[in-house]
């Protein structure tokens, strides 16, 4: 209601058009296409903070990059993730699916 009397209320000599996003950012839920292809190595690799070192662990248990963005805490406990490390895969996991984190494509090395 108050964006409404703004837009119609303000001053007579400015022409606006109501629900306008012309003051406001643009912003996309959908995420840009990524041109790196996102494996388990390459996503803890992007988390960093030593949850890398569960690379080996993660693909033999889980598998699948998909699986790895619906697996849920417990059975990253019973597979031996400290705690730390769970609070961070699925934090990233998260803003992952949401489109709001990507891992870093890493440089080509030569």
């Amino acid at each position: 209601m108050a964006w409404r009397q703004m837009l119609f209320y303000t001053s007579s000599s400015s022409i606006l058009v109501p629900f306008s996003t012309a003051g406001f950012a643009r912003f996309s839920t959908k995420s840009n296409p990524y041109l790196v292809k996102v494996g388990i190595p390459e996503f803890l690799n992007g988390i960093g903070n030593g949850v890398e070192s569960h690379v080996a662990k993660l693909e033999s248990e889980i598998g699948d990059f998909q699986k790895l963005l619906v697996t849920r805490t417990l059975r990253l406990k019973k597979l031996g993730v400290p705690c730390k490390h769970r609070k961070l895969i699925l934090k990233y996991t998260h803003k992952y699916r949401l489109g709001l984190w990507r891992p870093r494509a890493q440089p080509i090395k030569a």
